[in-house]
């Protein structure tokens, strides 16, 4: 904004005058323009030397404000200079950033606008408080004291504006940034799965032309068994058999010594598990670790303190079978990493029923056997050579054995394929 301080002077005398406890002095005004488009002004005042005193003090005063103001006026266009040249260099470094990919975007919070309009708000502060030392003029005080706070209030209503959208885009920014990560992941998923998916017609229960495992996910957790806080271990799933007809789900914790097994639940679906509720319950009484699998409806285990193998069929909880296992260690002595009494460790896949063991003659290593699910006889047996106490878990897919193996005290997930 311009303005020309003659012209301003000159509206500033058409105003009437009127002091405090004196009569009218402005008798008669007369103007007129000329050709050049400047006010004449004609003032009849009376011969007062004590009022002619106060006029040249308050022409003074308003010459020095107008000054300052031509001052405050030249420093705002030079810094509204200084502002674009940087408006200019934080837009060529965003274009710098985004043309090398970087994934790097200049915050607009950062833009040198609202510094602009700070320091306009305190040159208009500094003016207010101005005027308001020097004006003597009557009516004007209550004004610009109203002006004063009003700036005021613009001045820190702007500074929570900049501190909260500054925060605001910083937090939304990092929001934005997980978000493209989780989704990228998702979509590298999906293609592993679409690329890695048999063509034609879905599979039936218990195929294996679908070339093996493909991933293994993260750990999940489901629920809070419903013995608590002091049940931390034990074992659930779903029979193992590959029938569609079956749904059975149970889940079997262990007592608070991590060791003992006696009571276990069943439901006929996933969702009830997870609900806690349609279930049966129980009683055994004579299980050891957390080795245990469910197959074709029999619950195979570790029977307690001994290295037989027992089989308990789910229909009516009654204990069918019992035979040892040959030359297999128990009582904790070769169980996996982070998971005591699993010396003897059952599993099912779509070939048949799986033991999962060590033995003194192994040296600690793994022995794989399959077992006959009706006798428990053992049919066939291999020898690995990997030291079970250095494995955190194994299972079968289709009689191949995938074993975990820990890489340190917070990964447990790479997995051996044997």
């Amino acid at each position: 904004m311009q303005s020309d301080p003659a012209l301003l002077a000159s509206f500033l005398l058409l105003l009437p005058l009127v002091l405090p406890g004196q009569p009218q002095l402005v008798r008669n005004v007369l103007n007129s323009m000329d050709e050049n488009g400047t006010f004449q002004c004609v003032v009849h005042l009376p011969n007062n030397s004590i009022f002619l005193q106060q006029l040249d003090q308050l022409q003074s005063t308003l010459q020095e404000l107008i000054s300052k103001y031509e001052q405050e006026l030249s420093r705002a266009k030079e810094y509204v200079h200084v502002i674009e040249d940087q408006d200019s260099q934080t837009l060529e470094l965003s274009h710098m950033l985004e043309s090398r990919n970087l994934g790097v975007t200049v915050s607009q919070y950062d833009n040198p606008s609202f510094n602009l309009l700070r320091l306009e708000l305190e040159g208009a502060q500094e003016l207010a408080a101005q005027l308001k030392a020097n004006g003597g003029v009557s009516g004007a005080t209550d004004l610009l004291h109203q002006l004063q706070n009003q700036v005021t209030n613009a001045s820190l209503t702007l500074k929570l504006l900049v501190d909260s959208a500054r925060q605001s885009f910083h937090a939304l920014r990092e929001e934005v940034d997980i978000l493209e990560g989780q989704l990228s992941e998702c979509e590298r998923e999906k293609e592993q799965e679409q690329s890695s998916r048999h063509p034609g017609l879905p599979l039936a229960p218990g195929s294996c032309a679908h070339g093996g495992l493909q991933k293994v996910s993260r750990p999940l957790v489901v629920k809070l068994n419903w013995r608590g806080l002091s049940s931390k271990a034990g074992a659930w799933g779903r029979d193992s058999a590959p029938s569609p007809a079956s749904s059975l789900y149970w889940v079997a914790p262990l007592r608070a010594d991590g060791r003992y097994f006696d009571y276990y639940r069943l439901h006929k679906s996933y969702g009830d598990l997870v609900l806690l509720k349609h279930y049966e319950q129980w009683k055994m009484g004579y299980g050891d670790g957390s080795g245990n699998t469910v197959y074709k409806n029999f619950m195979y285990f570790n029977y307690y303190g001994t290295r037989d193998m027992a089989k308990v069929d789910l229909s009516s909880n009654t204990l069918v079978l019992r035979r040892p296992l040959p030359g297999a260690t128990y009582n904790n002595r070769f169980s996996y990493a982070f998971a005591p009494w699993t010396d003897i460790d059952f599993t099912g896949d779509e070939k048949g029923l799986w033991v999962l063991y060590a033995t003194e003659e192994s040296k600690g290593n793994l022995v794989v056997s399959l077992l006959n699910d009706s006798t428990l006889e053992v049919e066939q047996t291999w020898y690995t050579s990997q030291y079970k106490p250095a494995l955190s878990g194994a299972f079968m897919v289709c009689g191949v054995l995938y074993a975990l193996r820990s890489l340190s005290t917070r990964s447990r997930r790479n997995i051996l394929c044997l």
